[in-house]
């Protein structure tokens, strides 16, 4: 329990430290912001802080910070250490330069400013990353909430069309084709504040749960320092790729655009992107101790975590729930986790929305040509949705990490060129190449080459990351007009 609370600690400090520090380096001015400059009613609009605030952490965290969260607790409690210290060096970094290097550039999408940094090859690069991800992700933010819902009317023994996951799959789906269409303030704007409230209750039922309850003790990360996992699987570079949106996750960086077209000031900035990454990672701090906790650990190992998530993760969260806030709590929070994650993913497809519209110029403003990207997307969702879940997380995960990699990447050129501390985000994005190359060369649905070539190929490619970046460096010192 001490260990728990003094990463809580840490994760709360660090937003007014560590953040602060972020925020003093990229100098936020009051230059007029692009939801002024443009404010077109449909994307850019002015909204007030606390509901940026709290749309933001709305649209990042999603079943992330919770799924992702349970299944890194089969690692044990080592977990609480990425999720907090990835939080404040990675995280926080990554959402706050993705979020105002897209305010600076009149909301840009991510792709199009990795591109106005990194060079032309990175922009096109970027693009379909970011486009595929998105449409994962909009996808499994319809899948999983589908198996949330099927599993209650499972638990309150009702079956027929109510409890098909078919049904509300194409309901979600179709959800998410209205509020990707229409203007920001119609539905995100208005309603999305009040579920983020409903986030962070239900992470506070849990983590108060775990602490009222007698039959309850948090495992202190010295007593358990070490793999736990029941597979055996290697906590480099797995745990790091599965715990994603409670640490660090290109996800955001598709996400703080959104935000970065409705903010007043730039000064808002530290509240609304590395504050609500502070929240989520404090959210998955919440998750990952209920899953070190509630459940049996056999021969130092979390076999009944790993039992629990064998059910699927929709009924581990129920488990959760139920232990830890009883009948009342099962009902805040499933519906915490039911549309939490729905509000995610469309934004997701309303990210894909604006990146292809970034991508070949259409203007967005017309019902035409929104209709144009709204029903393939949408139509490729409906697809992905029919393949199997754990598969599309897989593949979710390491794109999710490799596109974090390079926004890190071009937030170091960005302060390169400023002449400000470059090594606040180098040094995190090497460390995420590493984790990214580490995983890619490692894992089965990748190359699959086993431990003894990933380990060294991960570090060898990160190291040559960073030397083609220090070698763009000394190029544009040279020449300050050359390409990177």
């Amino acid at each position: 329990m001490i260990s728990f609370l003094i990463c809580l600690a840490l994760l709360i400090g660090g937003y007014f430290t560590y953040g602060k520090v972020v925020e003093n380096t990229f100098e936020p001015d009051d230059r007029e912001t692009p939801a002024v400059k443009i404010n077109d009613g449909i994307d850019y609009v002015v909204m007030p802080e606390w509901k940026l605030f709290l749309v933001q952490l709305l649209n990042i965290a999603g079943l992330g910070p919770i799924f992702g969260a349970l299944q890194g607790a089969l690692w044990g409690p080592v977990v609480f250490l990425w999720i907090t210290f990835g939080t404040i060096f990675a995280g926080g970094v990554h959402d706050y330069f993705s979020g105002m290097l897209s305010e600076r550039n009149n909301g840009a999408s991510i792709s199009e400013v990795c591109g106005i940094y990194l060079g032309k090859f990175m922009k096109n690069v970027m693009r379909v990353f970011s486009v595929v991800l998105l449409v994962m992700i909009g996808t499994v933010f319809a899948v999983g909430p589908a198996g949330l819902i099927v599993t209650l009317f499972q638990k309150g023994n009702v079956g027929g069309i109510l409890a098909s996951p078919e049904l509300w799959l194409w309901i979600i789906l179709a959800y998410y084709f209205i509020a990707t269409f229409i203007s920001i303030d119609k539905i995100i704007g208005r309603i999305y504040p009040v579920f983020g409230v409903c986030l962070i209750v239900m992470a506070v039922g849990v983590g108060l749960g775990l602490f009222v309850k007698p039959e309850f003790t948090i495992p202190e990360i010295w007593s358990n320092f070490g793999n736990m996992h029941p597979d055996g699987t290697p906590i480099w570079s797995v745990m790091f790729i599965t715990v994603a949106c409670g640490a660090i996750s290109g996800f955001h960086a598709t996400q703080s655009p959104l935000m970065a077209r409705c903010m007043k000031s730039e000064k808002q900035g530290h509240f609304v992107f590395y504050g609500a990454m502070v929240a989520e990672g404090i959210i998955a701090l919440i998750w990952a101790a209920a899953g070190c906790t509630i459940y049996k650990v056999t021969g130092g190992l979390s076999t009944g975590l790993g039992a629990s998530l064998a059910n699927g993760q929709s009924a581990a969260i129920y488990d959760v729930c139920s232990k830890t806030m009883g009948g009342i709590g099962i009902a805040l929070a499933m519906i915490g986790v039911i549309v939490c994650p729905i509000t995610s993913g469309d934004t997701a497809f309303r990210s894909a929305r604006l990146t292809l519209a970034d991508w070949f110029g259409l203007d967005q403003s017309k019902y035409s040509t929104r209709l144009l990207l709204c029903i393939p997307l949408l139509g490729a969702g409906a697809i992905i949705g029919h393949l199997d879940y754990t598969i599309i997380w897989r593949y979710f995960s390491w794109t999710n990490q490799t596109l974090a990699m390079i926004v890190l990447w071009t937030a170091s050129m960005y302060l390169f060129q400023q002449k400000k501390n470059y090594w606040m985000t180098a040094v995190p994005a090497t460390f995420m190449s590493a984790v990214s190359m580490t995983y890619f060369v490692f894992a089965p649905e990748c190359l699959n080459l086993g431990t003894a070539i990933a380990y060294p190929a991960g570090i060898i490619l990160a190291v040559v990351f960073l030397g083609i970046f220090l070698h763009a460096t000394r190029k544009q010192n040279k020449n300050p007009e050359a390409a990177v």
